[in-house]
């Protein structure tokens, strides 16, 4: 991991060190870099040199791969040129609000009506808002890791992260039981289903298990006079399952869990529309008008043109369900194709395994490499030794679970496919076998 002046505890989360004559705030000084930047520094210099490498560390999508709707596109500059270039409002345009809420209510069954909708630029804001809406600095925040960013939010709204590993097992996703011990006392639950870095969903029976424990905490809280524990449920991915996976939801299993549940959702990774910037939190209407008096202050706001875009795009059912279709099979097909290879590796005996993929644009792979030797006699002591063995040796760029909270050197690793070609992959496979093989 990326060093500084913070310290990092076991989970990955940064803490202030005090520094004689330091200039910048405590917050600012200790925060720590992305993993995931360092090594995408590392993949364009090999590129640059000509190296061949199949990418597989970016959580986006290349548009030479996945293209943004072409209706979006059109919405988008009639928008433009109609003249939707001012301020939006800060909770988001009342067309688009409004549409979010047919569609959770057409595509999800969930009834949010459009004043408990908050449009936010992308999904990050809401998941910033969230924290900073129900978390004061020293409330503890319990969240699974493997998982994308919550030490970070948690270092960044001054809240005491609780982070509760999880296995291949269980999909690296949290049970009842691995939640028990921890819930007592804590103000908000992160979850995120599909789930990034993995590539894993929760059952129905398993979310449906956490929802319970979550309003047994919440009854008791209630008798005592103590503030709610909230779950965030981050469903940025939800469009994005494969095979017999369905998504899942806290108020649809559980109705009572809509009083403490904030959905976090956006256009981002369902239309490969990473950088046009509109995204939405949905939930408790206490919860959302405070949420939109924060996050106004920060101007955290989607762009006013490709918010009405959105909104026409959103009620346009039979061009929605075209292009679901379309990018769930290019990311299907990728997953697939790499799922198909690990597995061929493994059953000739090679030290690989995967888990099938589930959902999103990721596979969770295991290189079961440590303490195995290079041919050039280099000893794979670490992820990172792992990492930058296959890299030169195979031209293949993954990012170690650390990177994702997950401190301990296990051999998983996320593999990314929104910014590769089938044929990429197909290259790639041989060279990585290879390098498997050379392994002592």
């Amino acid at each position: 991991m990326p060093t500084g002046p913070s310290t990092l505890d076991a989970h990955g989360t940064a803490t202030a060190a005090v520094r004689p004559g330091r200039r910048l705030s405590a917050v600012a000084d200790a925060l720590v870099g992305s993993e995931i930047l360092k090594i995408a520094g590392e993949v364009r210099a090999m590129v640059a040199a000509g190296a061949p490498v199949c990418n597989l560390t970016v959580g986006d999508f290349s548009p030479s791969e996945f293209r943004i709707p072409p209706h979006l596109a059109t919405e988008i500059e009639a928008a433009l040129l109609a003249g939707e270039t001012n301020y939006p409002p800060s909770a988001g345009v009342a067309s688009l609000r409004e549409a979010v809420s047919a569609f959770y209510r057409e595509w999800l069954g969930l009834d949010y009506p459009a004043e408990q909708v908050l449009i936010t630029g992308g999904a990050r804001p809401a998941i910033y808002g969230t924290y900073r809406t129900v978390v004061d600095p020293g409330d503890r925040v319990v969240y699974p890791v493997p998982s994308w960013n919550n030490n970070h939010y948690c270092h960044l709204s001054g809240a005491t992260g609780v982070a509760v590993e999880c296995d291949a097992a269980h999909a690296f996703l949290p049970s009842r039981d691995a939640l028990a011990g921890v819930l007592r006392g804590a103000r908000l639950l992160a979850l995120n289903s599909p789930l990034n870095p993995a590539g894993t969903a929760f059952t129905a029976d398993a979310l449906a298990d956490v929802c319970d424990l979550v309003l047994e905490e919440n009854r008791r809280r209630a008798a005592t006079g103590e503030r709610a524990l909230f779950l965030m449920y981050d469903q940025v991915y939800w469009m994005l399952t494969f095979g017999e996976t369905r998504h899942v939801m806290p108020t649809v299993l559980r109705p009572e869990m809509a009083d403490y549940t904030i959905y976090v959702d956006g256009i981002s990774k369902a239309f490969a529309a990473t950088g046009l910037r509109v995204g939405w939190a949905a939930g408790p209407k206490d919860v959302i008008a405070r949420m939109s008096d924060l996050l106004g202050h920060v101007g955290a706001w989607a762009p006013r043109a490709e918010q009405v875009a959105s909104a026409k795009v959103l009620a346009a059912t039979a061009e929605v369900r075209a292009y679901q279709r379309q990018i769930v099979d290019g990311a299907r097909q990728r997953l697939d194709a790499l799922y198909d290879g690990l597995r061929a590796m493994r059953d000739a005996g090679l030290a690989v395994e995967a888990i099938p993929p589930m959902g999103a644009i990721y596979l969770s792979v295991r290189f079961a490499l440590l303490g195995r030797r290079t041919p050039s006699g280099a000893v794979l002591r670490t992820n990172e030794d792992v990492r930058e063995y296959l890299l030169e040796a195979a031209g293949l760029a993954i990012v170690p679970f650390q990177a994702f909270g997950l401190m301990e050197d296990t051999g998983w690793f996320r593999m990314s496919v929104g910014a590769v070609s089938p044929a990429e992959i197909a290259a790639m496979l041989p060279r990585l076998r290879a390098a498997l093989e050379a392994v002592a």
